[in-house]
This record gives C-alpha cells, structure tokens and sequence, in this order.
C-alpha cells in the first residue's frame, strides 16, 4: 500500500508521519537527495540475512525531485512493490492531482489548514490590530503557533515581493499563483509602504532569532501579539 502524506498544514502532517515510523517496526527512511532505484532495489529485492517482512519505507519529499527518467523508473518500481510493502511518502505541501495521479491505487491524507488562519493572514495591515489580534487567537485554537508564526513569515514575504514593481523581485511561490490571488495580496500591499513592510519584516527576523535561541522571554504568541500592534 502507498500513502501519500500532504497538505498545506505541514506540521500536523508531520507530525502523523513521524508517528507513522516510529510505530513501525522495520522502517527504511528516504529523503529526496538520497533515493534512487539502485538504493530501493538493495532494500526490497536484494539478499538480507534480516527479515524483510515487516520493511516499511518512508520517503521524504518525493515529488520535489524534477521530472525525468528516473523519476517514473522509481514511480513503477514502488507501484509493482506495493503490494507487499508499505509505503509512505512525505510531502511538505499540497500536491496537485497530476502529481497524485502518479500512483495508482494509493490512500491520501490531506492536512488543510484551517479557514480561520487563512482570514487572519488577510487581515494582516496597518490600524487593524483589534481584529487581528482576535484572529490570531482565534486560529490558535485550531493551529499551532509554530505554524501561524511561519505563515505570517510567508505572508509577509509575499506582500514584499508583490510591492516591488520589477518582476525580477518576484519569488517563486509567486510565479505559481492564480491571477485573483496576485490581486488580492496587491489589495493588502497597498495599505502599506515598501519602507513599512521591510521594518515588519525585519521585527519577524529578530522574532525567529530570538525563539530559536532562547533569548526572548515571552512565548511566541505574546511576541506575536506585541507585533500585530505595531503594525
């Protein structure tokens, strides 16, 4: 059996995925970087002295290795490998039907995140921070602050980038975005100025640096409650 482990919500998905391997009993971990036939191979078809039986394989990240030859190879190979062992592969965001569609007859666990954050990250602007600070909140009750903390990071990070007049400026989650979404996040950038939206981003920075050293004596969600007032 082949499970596809994705969506948006990247932590709990990791989380069950993480849960997954450490209730296995024999689990082979693959990261993109290091999968290949030849290693696959080794694992499920060559000659062990150890039980094969109970081998689970967990790859990381699968479908971020670029289309090509190879890529199908290994597709076909874990398809025919399917029905003896299990398989489970992580991805860090949503995959699109076409790239499920590589696998046939496989289960899919979609993690979404919730509507909830996504309408406290479109709140997200100047003389607005009683609204936002109850959004926050309010998606906390169903989102981790890791995850809100990291989303208001992209967030940012996109409405600097939809700010610059130069398409060169623009980042790669950009260049995949629909037409209406590109237009709503222009919306949001114009409460802004360039100068005001660099200065947040620069409080996020010291944000992060302070939660992963261990400096800050506030928990996140006080620092982040201290940032959306000054916006």
């Amino acid at each position: 059996m082949i499970t596809i482990i994705h969506g948006e919500d990247i932590v709990i998905s990791r989380k069950f995925y993480i849960e997954e391997k450490e209730k296995s009993k024999n689990p082979i971990t693959f990261l993109s970087n290091n999968l290949n036939l030849t290693n696959l191979a080794q694992e499920l078809e060559g000659n062990s002295l150890f039980d094969t039986a109970n081998k689970e394989i967990f790859i990381e990240d699968f479908f971020s290795k670029k289309q090509s030859k190879e890529f199908n190879n290994i597709v076909s190979f874990l398809q025919k490998q399917s029905g003896d062992v299990n398989i489970k592969i992580w991805e860090s965001k949503e995959l699109s039907k076409k790239q499920l569609n590589s696998f046939k007859g496989h289960q899919i666990k979609l993690f979404t995140l919730s509507k909830s954050l996504f309408l406290f990250l479109n709140e997200l602007r100047p003389r607005n921070s009683k609204k936002q600070i109850y959004l926050f909140h309010k998606t906390l009750e169903s989102t981790g602050e890791e995850l809100v903390f990291y989303m208001i990071i992209r967030q940012f990070r996109l409405l600097l980038a939809i700010s610059a007049e130069s398409e060169a400026n623009q980042i790669d989650e950009m260049k995949n975005m629909h037409s209406w979404q590109k237009a709503r996040l222009q919306k949001q950038a114009s409460f802004f100025t360039e100068n005001h939206l660099k200065n947040i981003y620069n409080k996020i920075y010291n944000i992060e640096i302070s939660q992963k050293t261990g400096t800050s004596i506030l928990s996140l969600p006080q620092v982040i409650d201290f940032l959306l007032l000054s916006i």
